[in-house]
């Protein structure tokens, strides 16, 4: 039975484990609501990330804080990432350090060489699922509550690692359906969503997706052998959600005659087949693969191709949190003012406070972010899009 799933592993290497070398930093617990937003979550990583490095000594305590004065070198280790489990072993002599299952991981960030992995933990006295509670009116509170242990790993293959395990999480669903009889051609488009959403998975990153408003089916009918005729981008941020977005419409073309599609919009399906999180090169052989057919659907989200971002910077003082080359945004501090308000790494600033800033030189663009305070309004897009708007690139129709 086909398992396939695009990564950086064979799926067949991932039922029965693949091993990562890293280092590992330490760990520290941080309670969180059962389901956070994505900026609650990225928040959480990086305050991990933050509590870890303090006055860059490394710090370790298993129960959070450390105790003054107190460091530990880094461990060389082994992360284990199979489709049952993740488990942490030390390079040496191959002890398992820590084992969580699958279902326990509730989110995974790659911030530069940087691993997070938090896992939810019972909290002491929550038994059956209710956590015991001093007075009856905050027992329902807690319930909503729960601890995150989150441990710190750094290594060169961060992003493959985080990968690694998002591929895992795939491949798991997949015999998920398999051993309950579906196909996944069975399920509808908000299903997906519904399944990772029913194991804490990545859900804050789903919310705006899964959410049925904002999904819509899209009916194409072409002929045999002729190409839909829409060119795609990276959405332009690399967490834990990635999915291709409709950057141009080839003028005539199957895709721009149906009359649904917008350049923005975000393809979360084709043909029931999910592209949330697969590599833009999968997604464009999948799309290219429906050459031959004559009617193709598409389970897309509405997205204008202009982002609204909307940093509050009460003063000077406060770093905005990402940094621009060329008008084009390369970094983004997690948890930072400026992922909070929708700043996305890939995206080309055309507008700052409804001016337009697209042909300012990259100097004079700095000096506006640098003494901009208050609400500060941003209008971004993917660079991908914009060199094709622009006609810096010529599209590459499929």
């Amino acid at each position: 039975t086909d398992l396939s799933v695009p990564g950086p592993c064979d799926t067949e290497d991932l039922l029965d484990g693949v091993v990562f070398g890293a280092k590992y930093l330490g760990s520290t617990q941080i309670r969180s609501d059962r389901n956070p937003s994505t900026n609650a979550r990225m928040a959480q990583a990086q305050e991990a990330v933050d509590r870890i490095k303090v006055g860059g000594m490394l710090k370790y305590s298993p129960d959070g804080a450390a105790p003054e004065g107190e460091s530990q070198p880094m461990t060389e280790v082994d992360l284990f990432i199979s489709t049952k489990r993740i488990k942490v072993l030390t390079a040496d002599t191959q002890e398992t350090m820590m084992d969580h299952t699958l279902q326990m991981i509730s989110y995974i960030a790659d911030i530069d060489d940087i691993v997070v992995l938090m896992a939810r933990r019972k909290l002491k006295g929550q038994e059956g699922g209710v956590a015991s509670s001093s007075s009856p009116s905050s027992s329902s509170k807690s319930q909503d509550k729960c601890i995150m242990i989150c441990h710190v790993f750094s290594s060169e293959d961060a992003q493959v690692i985080a990968q690694a395990i998002g591929q895992a999480f795939g491949v798991a669903y997949q015999q998920f359906l398999q051993e309950n009889g579906m196909k996944a051609t069975d399920l509808k488009p908000g299903e997906y969503s519904d399944y990772l959403e029913s194991q804490e998975l990545y859900n804050g990153d789903l919310a705006h997706f899964s959410d049925s408003q904002n999904i819509r089916e899209v009916a194409i009918t072409k002929a045999a052998g002729e190409i839909l005729g829409l060119a795609i981008v990276e959405s332009g941020w690399g967490s834990i959600l990635p999915t291709v977005v409709v950057a141009n419409l080839l003028h005539g073309g199957p895709a721009e005659r149906c009359g649904e599609l917008s350049i923005g919009d975000r393809i979360m399906s084709i043909n029931s087949t999910s592209l949330v999180g697969l590599p833009i090169a999968a997604c464009q052989n999948i799309i290219r693969d429906l050459k031959s057919q004559k009617y193709v659907k598409m389970s897309i989200v509405h997205c204008p191709p202009v982002t609204m971002a909307i940093i509050k910077r009460p003063h000077p003082t406060f770093q905005l949190g990402f940094s621009v080359e060329d008008g084009i945004i390369c970094s983004l501090m997690r948890g930072g003012i400026a992922e909070r308000g929708g700043i996305r790494v890939g995206h080309r600033i055309i507008e700052i406070n409804g001016q337009s800033v697209v042909a300012t030189p990259h100097d004079k663009i700095i000096q506006i972010l640098t003494s901009a305070v208050g609400e500060i309004h941003l209008k971004t897009m993917p660079a991908s899009t914009y060199r094709l708007l622009t006609g810096q690139e010529q599209p590459v129709f499929l």
